[in-house]
């Protein structure tokens, strides 16, 4: 995207940057300092290197910082004996006939009781929203790496002890699906290919409710889902168009929202006029920044779509972690999992 801004008749020079969301500004002056190597917080930029290399670099930065935090804190989802359906066998006297399975018996003639499966292992699902909004960041990164960040911390504090990691990651031109594997190599195989998914034209939207939905039908075994994106789909009528999906996944599945943030996204700087462009609808905007009613109504509006969007969330019993571009992420992280572990409840905790 090319940006423009002008003052006073002049232009000033051309630069070429991510583009914003919509209704996001962006700040010119965020040059390449901003994206230096070894930004404190910062995750890898995995468009300028080798993405092994980059991610066995964050892979160490967070075992470092969050090793332990849950080691040894997830038993299962629910007490007894288990809720997934296993074998049928024939009835012993002492059997606990509620659990008669009485198609087999009617088959068999012969009284059969069904065994079940104690969910003794996390399964966890992620839906990773890599659409054309999060190719944006006025920081220390972009909303795509600190998204792909996210997973890696989520793969390190769930992928031990026979757990499985999935992911369905969706870019609004396609729908990747990866299917839940146990181990730390099929995590980082996932990690790989999720780095590897091509970023998506401008003008395409993205479609996170879609994914949702892909990964409610067929359902899957109870576990954690993990929802990492910026939230920003909406309806005609202006509501989050992702919150139906998600409360449906809720009825089976704890849930965990990691919702990604630039700062122009909250707020615009004073950098004169401004030409952005919306790169999920291919809409140009001229932005008077200079103007400060202007920038007070942004502020205003983009605070109240926060809200909404923190709202949809708590209405679908998810559990919400904010990570922003311009803080250190695995401090969010690290003081979220804590806060969890001290009520005691949730997520990726129990």
């Amino acid at each position: 995207m090319i940006l423009r801004r002008r003052s006073g008749g002049a232009a000033a020079p051309e630069q070429a940057g991510p583009p914003p969301t919509p209704g996001s500004g962006i700040d010119p002056g965020a040059g390449d300092h901003a994206h230096a190597p070894g930004s404190g917080g910062a995750p890898p930029h995995f468009a300028e290197g080798p993405a092994d290399v980059l991610l066995q670099r964050l892979e160490l930065t967070v075992r470092r910082r969050l090793d332990g935090l849950l080691q040894g804190d997830h038993l299962g989802l629910v007490p007894g004996s288990g809720t997934e359906a296993g074998d049928s066998r024939t009835y012993h006297p002492g059997d606990d006939v509620r659990r008669m399975d009485w198609p087999v018996t009617a088959r068999t003639q012969v009284p059969h009781v069904r065994e079940t499966i104690a969910d003794r292992e996390l399964e966890t699902w992620a839906v990773v929203d890599l659409s054309a909004s999060l190719d944006f960041g006025t920081a220390t990164c972009t909303k795509r790496d600190l998204a792909i960040a996210g997973l890696a911390a989520v793969s390190h504090l769930t992928v031990h002890g026979g757990n499985r990691l999935g992911a369905v990651v969706t870019t609004g031109e396609r729908v990747d699906r990866y299917p839940a594997t146990a181990g730390r190599l099929a995590a980082d195989r996932l990690l790989r290919a999720v780095v590897a998914t091509p970023r998506a034209a401008g003008g395409r939207r993205g479609d996170l409710a879609a994914a949702l939905e892909s990964l409610r039908r067929p359902p899957r075994r109870r576990g954690l889902v993990v929802v990492v994106s910026d939230f920003l789909g909406s309806d005609a009528q202006g509501a989050p168009d992702w919150e139906r999906p998600l409360r449906g996944l809720a009825a089976r599945h704890e849930l965990l929202a990691i919702e990604v943030v630039d700062p122009r996204e909250l707020e615009l700087p004073d950098v004169g006029l401004l030409t952005v462009v919306d790169p999920e609808s291919g809409q140009t905007l001229e932005v008077p920044t200079g103007d400060a009613g202007f920038r007070a109504r942004f502020a205003e509006g983009a605070a109240a779509q926060r809200r909404a969007i923190a709202a949809a969330l708590r209405r679908a019993g998810a559990g919400h972690l904010q990570l922003r571009t311009d803080r250190d992420w695995l401090m969010d992280v690290v003081r979220y999992v804590a806060d969890r572990r001290r009520a005691g409840s949730g997520g990726a905790s129990r």
